[in-house]
């Protein structure tokens, strides 16, 4: 839209630059409470007609181009209103990277220990070690009895957990202010100091069975993720999910258990954040007392990946007998995290697939109700990125058209590409992502651990947002031709069956 002289200004004058716009759109010195009272009309009538704003923006191509003025007049206020995050970071001798951010808001604190392991780090005939690890660590160490260790926290007021993904394994605490010492000196204890023992590996062997029993083999669905990663990433560390395999962990020796908790639960193979209420001169204190003395171990093997590529379309059917509707699982390779079309991808895949007034929603469910479900999502990880797509039919419909129609969305984007609304939409969508992540003392710790352990560059929590802010509209319709108007692809299909799984 072209301007008039008096609508150009700097950073300072960004809000009466988007009313200026909007005056220009509907005329006249009143044209900013006309388009006020405009919307104000429009939303009485979505609430009326039970239909979202951003849904009836869609169709109305007066009200689309205003709602999409307003979105981006907001994204540019929350921006400059977003206060970067302050934080101090240093490094051990021994290695150890160590994060520091002060919250004064509660009397809590959170730590957090990433480690630079997970399932893709595990031998091809070894899976499951990664995750295998994220329970042992809660049993023991030469100083805690099995079961103290959550027994103490829990005592103290705070509570404990972990999670294992492809590239890392982390365990967190969040406990009040005064129990900052002893979060610390656990942690400190489990680094170097855990007890592997027959009774702690032949328990959590069965804990671990148990869980591959009810998440993935009882579960409707339940084993799509381990069928889609060995399909998208064959011959390639990420070809398993961290479940792994149960006879691996079954067949596994003490030995080997202790040789991958030597090689990667080393101070020279974690970042350490602490967030919170706390005295950062204690804190450093307290990190040397507990962490100084540690001994880094061997560099941990850092093998370049050498992926073979995807050549045409692998289908599947597995027939479920816990599923009672037929189900379609899509999977895309993409890019990595940080990768400069990740920002693009996740903001057309808000546009495909997050709430109601997403495209994959409207035309499958609302409009032609062939399906109950339909989404996209991403799984950016340190090496490789993936897409998934997901529809669950109906119940009396076919999966063909479920599948057909996921299609027939994605090649509509890539022939057409996407809408100002829609566009403004999805960056509002990621600005509200970025800011939400950095609230709380958990998510805040878990943003400062990410953007060091996969990029070096701590600074990125308060940066990242600026990638997604170059990203054009034009590149969303790029990266849906690039990634997804292709045949390489893996489509898995469920179908309920009281019958043994076919294959």
């Amino acid at each position: 839209m072209l301007l008039p002289r008096r609508c150009n200004g700097g950073t300072k004058q960004q809000l009466q630059t988007y009313k200026c716009r909007i005056a220009s759109f509907y005329g006249g010195s009143s044209g900013f409470a006309k388009f006020a009272t405009y919307l104000a009309v429009q939303f009485s009538l979505s609430k009326a007609m039970e239909v979202p704003l951003i849904d009836r923006a869609l169709t109305m191509p007066r009200l689309r181009i205003a709602v999409a003025l307003l979105l981006a007049s907001l994204v540019a206020l929350h921006a400059q209103m977003y206060k970067p995050l302050s934080f101090t970071e240093y490094t051990l001798p021994n290695g150890l990277h160590v994060i520091f951010r002060q919250d004064r808001t509660a009397p809590v604190v959170t730590t957090v220990l990433w480690y630079r392991v997970g399932s893709r780090y595990e031998a091809p005939g070894r899976t499951g070690f990664a995750h295998f690890f994220e329970h042992l660590m809660f049993e023991g160490t030469d100083s805690l009895q099995r079961g103290e260790i959550s027994k103490l926290i829990q005592q103290a007021g705070g509570e404990l957990n972990a999670f294992t993904s492809f590239d890392q394994t982390v365990y967190h605490m969040r406990v009040p202010s005064n129990a900052l010492p002893l979060a610390l000196w656990i942690e400190s204890q489990r680094m170097r100091g855990l007890k592997i023992d027959t009774i702690g590996v032949e328990t959590q062997r069965g804990v671990v069975k148990e869980e591959r029993k009810m998440r993935y083999e009882n579960s409707p669905y339940g084993v799509w993720n381990i069928r889609m990663f060995e399909r998208l990433f064959a011959q390639s560390p990420y070809s398993w999910t961290p479940i792994g395999a149960s006879q691996h962990i079954d067949s596994a020796a003490i030995t080997e258990f202790r040789q991958f908790y030597d090689t990667y639960y080393v101070p020279n193979n974690a970042v350490l954040v602490i967030s919170g209420d706390f005295s950062e001169t204690e804190a450093r204190k307290l990190v040397d007392m507990y962490f100084g003395f540690q001994p880094p171990g061997p560099p941990p093997r850092r093998d370049s990946l050498q992926i073979p590529p995807l050549r045409g379309e692998i289908r599947d059917t597995i027939f479920d007998p816990k599923a009672q509707l037929p189900a379609v699982f899509i999977g895309y390779r993409t890019v990595p995290e940080g990768h400069t079309d990740s920002y693009a991808l996740q903001m057309l895949m808000d546009i495909l697939a997050n709430g109601e007034s997403s495209r994959m929603y409207r035309a499958l469910v609302d409009r032609a109700q062939v399906a109950v479900q339909s989404s996209v999502f991403p799984y950016e990880l340190e090496k490789v990125g993936a897409a998934i797509m997901v529809g669950v039919a109906a119940p009396g419909r076919s999966i063909d058209t479920v599948e057909h129609m996921m299609y027939a969305v994605i090649d509509s984007v890539i022939a057409h590409g996407v809408t100002e609304a829609e566009f403004a939409k999805a960056r509002n969508i990621a600005e509200s992502r970025f800011i939400a992540d950095k609230k709380g003392t958990y998510p805040t710790a878990l943003a400062l651990a990410r953007a060091y352990a996969f990029f070096e560059n701590t600074e990125l929590v308060n940066t990242e947002m600026q990638r997604f802010y170059s990203v054009r509209r034009e590149d969303l319709q790029r990266v849906a031709k690039k990634y997804f108007g292709t045949p390489n692809r893996v489509v898995l299909t469920f179908i309920p069956s009281q019958a043994k799984e076919g294959n």
